[in-house]
């Protein structure tokens, strides 16, 4: 069996949603495959828990730290490199001492969007933006594959691209699902999961959420506590402990426990280029559970789902979300569920992680 090598850009204790069903279950149908990430504590590269696990200031020496360790890294046939143009940069550098073909994954543009959409964003740190963009996009353009998230994340930030591309989008994992736990309470249950900074503008929602009428639960859970409790401070309708409760899940498995307790999911993001380049892996872990997502629109979601039939959209603005709102508050439980349901299906038939690894398997063994 041929051997796979997948860099991240993970700290070894990252529980990462996308690498493990993907890179460390279904590919390894087709390949041997090793995967590594980082330490920032380790002084000493180890073999931990099936993946290998580096110390950080090695990160540009991967390939030559796994030799140390005793790792016959010509053995490889394809080497992937998720996110990183300098340890990219470093491998093509020695690419000609090996036979492996090389990949690079993209999967989020956050650096950019934030340095592009920032209000204090200043020409210079735009100017370096673009400059860094067009760096890797030389280096990528040398590679035998490029992976990005998604067709319109291609055309948005790597238009000059010109080699084999080949998407690889956030998915579900058929073999992962849970049971939508259909609770005794009258209210609706929102769930909203991730992280929270000022370029998702929560605040909208949450003035959304403000203006609301019905009966509902707002479920958070976030590592931005703090500042999601001094945003929810400034509106009196909603209430901590009472509609708005925070939860912690700091495993995969504890966060789709949560989720499948939960009525709706929330994913509504303001419309720019960050979020809208592909579906949020969010969307895709409220599913897992067959519950329900409200979500604004974008290019992928809209291939994917269908507005009132297997999720819900809405413009990003409060008035169009607290209308959206209400209208899901009015329907029964089991209308609710059902548009779960049908959404989780359409997932399974056309983004699950088995199927993707079996492509994937096939575009490798393409590559000449």
């Amino acid at each position: 069996m041929k051997k796979f090598l997948y860099i991240t850009d993970q700290d070894e204790y990252t529980d990462h949603s996308f690498i493990g069903p993907l890179f460390k279950k279904y590919l390894r149908k087709y390949y041997e495959v090793d995967v590594v990430y980082f330490s920032d504590f380790k002084t000493d590269t180890q073999f931990k828990d099936e993946r290998f696990v580096i110390p950080s200031i090695n990160k540009n020496d991967v390939l030559g730290e796994l030799e140390r360790y005793g790792v016959d890294v010509n053995s490889y046939s394809y080497v992937v490199i998720r996110n990183t143009g300098s340890i990219l940069k470093t491998i093509l550098k020695v690419k000609d001492k090996y036979n492996f073909k090389i990949g690079y994954r993209f999967s989020f543009p956050k650096k950019r969007a934030k340095v592009e959409f920032a209000s204090k964003a200043t020409f210079l740190s735009k100017f370096t933006s673009k400059l860094e963009t067009f760096s890797e996009t030389q280096l990528i353009n040398k590679c035998d594959l490029f992976m990005p998230s998604s067709q319109k994340l291609h055309e948005t930030y790597f238009s000059d691209v010109n080699i084999k591309s080949f998407i690889i989008p956030p998915a579900i994992d058929p073999e992962v699902l849970h049971d939508n736990i259909q609770h005794t309470g009258e209210e609706k249950r929102f769930f909203f999961c991730g992280a929270l900074d000022k370029i998702r503008e929560f605040n909208i929602v949450l003035e959304a959420f403000a203006n609301t009428k019905g009966n509902f639960t707002l479920m958070l859970a976030t590592e931005e506590e703090d500042y999601a409790k001094k945003l929810i401070a400034q509106y009196p309708s909603l209430r901590l402990g009472e509609n708005v409760k925070f939860f912690v899940a700091t495993t995969k498995k504890e966060l789709l426990a949560l989720i499948a307790q939960a009525d709706i999911g929330v994913s509504i993001l303001p419309d720019i280029s960050l979020f809208n380049t592909s579906t949020p892996v969010k969307v895709l872990n409220y599913y897992s559970s067959a519950v329900p997502s409200i979500m604004t629109a974008n290019a992928d979601t809209l291939n994917i789902f269908t507005d009132d039939f297997d999720a819900w959209f809405c413009k990003f603005d409060v008035d169009s979300i607290t209308q959206k709102l209400e209208t899901i508050i009015s329907l029964s439980k089991d209308e609710v569920s059902e548009v779960g349901i049908k959404g989780q299906k359409r997932l399974l038939d056309i983004r699950n992680n088995k199927s993707i690894a079996r492509n994937m398997h096939k575009v490798f063994e393409s590559i000449k």
